[in-house]
């Protein structure tokens, strides 16, 4: 349906044409600084007009906090927010064709299909403007994570197209095969990632390759698909409920829940099928002292770590507290201006020219999504994990029974 999370939980309404957008996020932590500043800087990032190969709809995104705190303080109640829809221009979709027409491989046939009835205009409830909601959800389920765990969680463009950041080679199958890649994701941040405008991959040579095939698919009105890779650092160890809410399944179920999502993959993810366990197995190492002075002041990081990551921070799984990384695939946007072969919703055969204005890649703007996404998951997660260990504080010390390890950072 319409609601994310269990402890966490967000609920977003609106579709691409109607007076707004957002969201009600229910389960925020009390007592936490929050205003409009702290959530607007996700929006504008994944707001459309922001170039000439994204879609020109002008959407200022301002984002509006309608309830759930006060004196720029969490109250513990729901938290409302509201973004409106300025620039729609329904008489796009009221032309001859596009009323007639179900769109080739969107969601129009299905939605009809399913509930009798659609928009009228746009994807509906199926459009990416959707997602509004879902940023300004992650952006307080982020503030908390950073505050509260030193969480970091960016994203970035992985490819378009053919165009690779880190291309296959018969070594290195796949990126997360690559020793190079795992360097990287590593260590780039937000900021880095921001400098790689319009596309947000973090190559000048790369991204410069990438925006100009977009920009040769939208001159042709035409699209093209392509992937981003997430990493979450200092993710707490311990989060993920199995059996079947494990922490790699419900980042899939986020990450496919997004618009266009055609693929997921978690650590070595496909590339890991193709070489053995002695080489793909990650041994335990004593995990590094953090310096003074350096990492989050109250978190205290497990004792083991891993010397390889081709788990992708997840075993069983759980977090084991090292980085979390996965790639998302994004199919081209189904609408596009050229004319296709294909059947009204009354069966005629007849041929589609698609109007309105789309992103021909919806790559560059899917990187806050994804962010975003993510942050859901963990805080969801963090949730039911520190609910466990406050159970667990209340009963006597367990000794010399089973292996105890000791409570960490409320989780």
């Amino acid at each position: 349906m319409s609601t994310f999370g269990n402890h966490f939980k967000v609920t977003t309404y609106g579709e691409s044409h109607c007076l707004s957008v957002g969201c009600i996020v229910d389960g925020c932590p009390p007592g936490m600084a929050l205003t409009e500043a702290d959530i607007q800087p996700q929006m504008t990032r994944r707001r459309p007009g922001q170039s000439a190969i994204t879609t020109p709809r002008n959407e200022k995104d301002k984002v509006e906090i309608q309830s759930g705190t006060e004196f720029g303080i969490t109250l513990g109640t729901p938290i409302g927010m509201k973004v409106m829809n300025e620039n729609q221009r329904k008489q796009d979709y009221g032309n001859q064709t596009m009323d007639v027409y179900p769109r080739p491989s969107h969601a129009d046939w299905t939605y009809l299909e399913k509930y009798g009835v659609k928009a009228s205009s746009g994807g509906g409830r199926s459009s990416a403007r959707e997602t509004i909601g879902r940023v300004a959800a992650g952006a307080i389920a982020e503030k908390y994570l950073r505050e509260a765990y030193g969480v970091e969680i960016v994203a970035f463009t992985n490819s378009i197209g053919n165009e690779f950041l880190f291309p296959p080679t018969p070594e290195h199958p796949t990126c997360a095969t690559n020793p190079e890649y795992l360097k990287a994701i590593d260590v780039i941040t937000r900021e880095q990632v921001d400098q790689f405008l319009p596309v947000r991959c973090p190559n000048d040579e790369v991204n410069r390759r990438m925006e100009k095939l977009v920009a040769d698919y939208k001159e042709k009105e035409d699209s093209i698909g392509g992937t981003v890779t997430c990493v979450i650092r200092n993710c707490p160890s311990g989060l993920g409920e199995p059996c079947f809410d494990k922490l790699e399944a419900t980042l899939a179920h986020a990450m496919l829940s997004i618009p266009a999502t055609k693929g997921f993959e978690i650590g070595s993810g496909f590339g890991g099928c193709q070489v053995p366990g002695s080489i793909h197995n990650d041994p335990f190492i004593k995990a590094p002292a953090v310096p003074a002075g350096t990492g989050h002041p109250s978190v205290q990081r497990p004792r083991l770590t891993t010397k390889t990551n081709n788990s992708g921070g997840v075993q069983g799984g759980i977090s084991n507290g090292a980085p979390i990384y996965f790639t998302v695939a994004f199919k081209p946007p189904a609408t596009i201006g050229q004319a296709q072969q294909t059947a009204t919703y009354d069966t005629d055969e007849g041929v589609l020219e698609a109007k309105g204005r789309h992103d021909p890649c919806v790559v560059p703007r899917a990187v806050p999504i994804v962010e975003s996404m993510a942050a859901l998951v963990i805080m969801d997660a963090v949730l039911a994990q520190q609910s466990r260990a406050a159970a667990r504080s209340l009963l006597p010390p367990l000794k010399g029974v089973v292996p105890v390890a000791e409570t960490r950072n409320g989780v």
